[in-house]
């Protein structure tokens, strides 16, 4: 698979055709968005909890807010840009923030009712993923090794690396962990992972060089990552060493959380959802009829909601 290519899987996992290629994404504009009817069937890329409160972000700069566990969903009262939104982040049921093309940056202090710009990164930048630690500290990746962080809640940006060399131009697309460890997952196979609280990060071979779209830390501390063609890897050593699990799919998985229940719950493109009960060692792969592309996971009200390409995609049996 080329770097493009990638690219444009990430992209519906970040989501136009090459949209993180340099030159392709405009510089954030001051366009609101729009008032949209049908908000809920834009293509979604990712969702959060704001408290009670699910907020999901996606193309067109949409943000879509629930306040009965994902039953109905209405659009925000004030969105001010049109780019693709990719990542959101909630500290708690307030103060939230969300990142996209065009390097922009966002924050609302009322729950995703309302949003401003808080910083635009450049025309040629695209941010996939974003994490707040709390109201000032926070970290956003991206494209060709994108990664900033910022100690003044969103108004300003550092630029770091979070990798020398080569690896250092990898795409970067999924921030996720806690206090304990930070972990980023990017293209060809790499795994970066902080003990500093992302002041730096050092990588952790994968014994598959594919691009790993997302992941996540597993109530018993250990560490579950996936990616391109089904792949799904499992450390219970912090990275050090990886287990393979058969997935059941060869579809790309872009979402993945645990559930109340310790089930651990995997979806990607062309309606791919497995299911784990075992802690990550086996899965169960089914593909959902309407094979619609998956962006993001989240539980409320004890079911299991989806978001994908097609927006709002309901909940998952």
């Amino acid at each position: 698979m080329t770097r493009r290519a990638a690219i444009a899987v990430a992209a519906a996992v970040a989501v136009i055709v090459g949209a993180a290629a340099p030159g392709a994404s405009a510089q954030a504009p001051a366009t609101p968005a729009f008032a949209a009817p049908q908000a809920v069937r834009a293509p979604m890329m990712a969702v959060a909890r704001a408290g009670k409160r699910l907020v999901a972000v996606g193309d067109f700069g949409t943000a879509l807010l629930s306040d009965d566990d994902g039953r109905s969903w209405r659009q925000a009262a004030r969105m001010p840009t049109r780019e693709m939104l990719t990542a959101t982040s909630f500290i708690d049921d307030r103060r939230g923030w969300a990142v996209g093309h065009g390097g922009i940056v966002l924050a609302t202090g009322d729950g995703g009712e309302t949003w401003e710009q808080r910083y635009a990164a450049g025309k040629d930048v695209v941010l996939f993923s974003v994490r707040f630690a709390d109201a000032a500290r926070g970290l956003a990746v991206g494209a060709f090794g994108h990664a900033m962080e910022t100690r003044d809640g969103g108004r300003s940006w550092r630029r770091f690396a979070v990798a020398q060399g080569e690896q250092g131009d990898r795409h970067l697309y999924h921030i996720f962990g806690g206090d304990a460890a930070l972990w980023i997952t990017a293209e060809a196979g790499a795994v970066f992972r902080s003990t500093d609280g992302g002041a730096s990060f050092s990588a952790q071979p994968l014994p598959y060089k594919g691009s790993i779209w997302c992941g996540l830390v597993l109530r018993d501390g250990s560490v579950l990552v996936a990616g391109m063609r089904g792949h799904v890897l499992h450390s219970a050593d912090q990275g050090r060493t990886w287990r393979e699990a058969a997935s059941g799919t060869d579809q790309a998985l872009t979402a993945a959380l645990q559930r109340e229940s310790g089930e651990i719950v995997l979806a990607g493109l062309g309606g791919a959802v497995l299911r784990s009960r075992d802690g990550g060692r086996t899965f169960s792969a089914r593909v959902r009829p309407e094979r619609q592309s998956h962006t993001a996971l989240i539980e409320a009200g004890g079911a299991l909601h989806s978001f994908s390409l097609a927006g709002v995609s309901g909940s998952i049996p």
